[in-house]
């Protein structure tokens, strides 16, 4: 979970950096019709594709079939951000390729054949997108893709034809929305064709104040021009963030870092928290560790308890601490507890 673990470009804003493409293997019917038969003989001409290829990435790399794990393990998948929940909803004929580091995941027989994505700490769109591409063109040596001359890649939805690509960032901003200058921040980028989700995605709150902010359009612009356009939005919103912090702390000064201390208080001595005030308490922890208000906790420290303190990731905690059965908020204040 190097997204997590590693540090990155602008990381007490932007929090991970993402690229997606599409793409499906010609000839062949989508995966929302396809029987498991054919999906399974899909997923093997996908794996053989780029395991017999001369990539150095080979050695990195390893298949898991969906159904060799549990719900509990699928779901902290989805979690860690490493794939969709669509993906595990169809256990029986769906898998991943996924490299050591997970920085890169190869979704198979999601919405579409294949979906490569790549993640990575703060705001590295653009090496994301180098990366991924990469693997694309490994993959493509081996298989045909369904490719029309001018829509470009087909897709199962017609959101996705052209380039098949969504690049996204994933940005912490608490001072924008306490300011009241999110609604506003929002409509503005969705006249330029980016869009913003929650923490997972579409239809999906942002919780924490964390916002998924991504290319709405795909077919029209190339590749670089989307990953450009959505670097130019985020350096812009990540600016004005920061200048927000700073002029709400110079205005509130001491409530704003007893509000800080006060939340960071909490997450360490609760005995329950449920994931509303879970979330709540730890964006404004990670406000101030990233303003240098809080020194003894560092901004990994707290997205790596983010991800442990979802319902996947304390289910697993439960089990291995034979506290099955235990409301979830208490095992979350206790987990929290330990790590903060």
């Amino acid at each position: 979970m190097s997204w997590i673990t590693d540090s990155g470009p602008m990381r007490d804003v932007v929090m991970s950096s993402r690229v997606r493409l599409a793409r499906n293997i010609a000839g062949l019917p989508f995966p929302i019709i396809m029987d498991k038969e054919t999906a399974r003989e899909t997923m093997k001409k996908v794996y053989n594709a780029i395991m017999n290829s001369n990539s150095a990435l080979v050695n990195r790399l390893k298949f898991i079939p969906m159904y060799k794990l549990d719900p509990v393990e699928r779901n902290i998948l989805v979690e860690k951000h490493l794939v969709s929940s669509e993906l595990i909803q169809r256990a029986d004929y769906t898998g991943i390729i996924i490299d050591d580091k997970e920085e890169i995941c190869i979704m198979l027989n999601e919405e579409d054949h294949i979906r490569f994505q790549c993640i990575l700490a703060g705001n590295q769109i653009e090496e994301a997108w180098d990366i991924i591409d990469k693997v694309d063109d490994v993959m493509e040596e081996n298989i045909e893709y369904s490719y029309h001359e001018t829509l470009g890649y087909l897709t199962s939805c017609p959101t996705n034809v052209g380039t098949g690509m969504r690049a996204s960032v994933m940005m912490h901003l608490p001072a924008l929305v306490y300011g009241g200058h999110i609604n506003g921040i929002l409509q503005t980028i969705s006249k330029i064709g980016l869009t913003a989700r929650g923490l997972y995605g579409e239809g999906s709150e942002a919780l924490g104040h964390i916002f998924q902010i991504s290319n709405q359009v795909t077919l029209g612009p190339t590749e670089k021009e989307i990953v450009a356009n959505l670097q130019i939005v985020v350096k812009q919103i990540a600016e004005k963030e920061k200048l927000t912090r700073k002029a709400v702390h110079e205005a509130n000064g001491i409530e704003f870092e007893d509000n800080v201390y006060r939340s960071l208080g909490i997450l360490k001595y609760a005995k329950k928290l449920n994931i509303k005030e879970f979330m709540a308490l730890l964006s404004q922890v990670r406000l101030g560790v990233s303003m240098g208000i809080i020194e003894d906790v560092s901004l990994t420290d707290i997205d790596r308890v983010m991800i442990l303190g979802q319902s996947a990731n304390l289910h697993s905690y439960a089990e291995k601490h034979n506290k099955l059965g235990t409301d979830l908020d208490i095992v979350r204040a206790e987990v929290v507890g330990r790590l903060i």
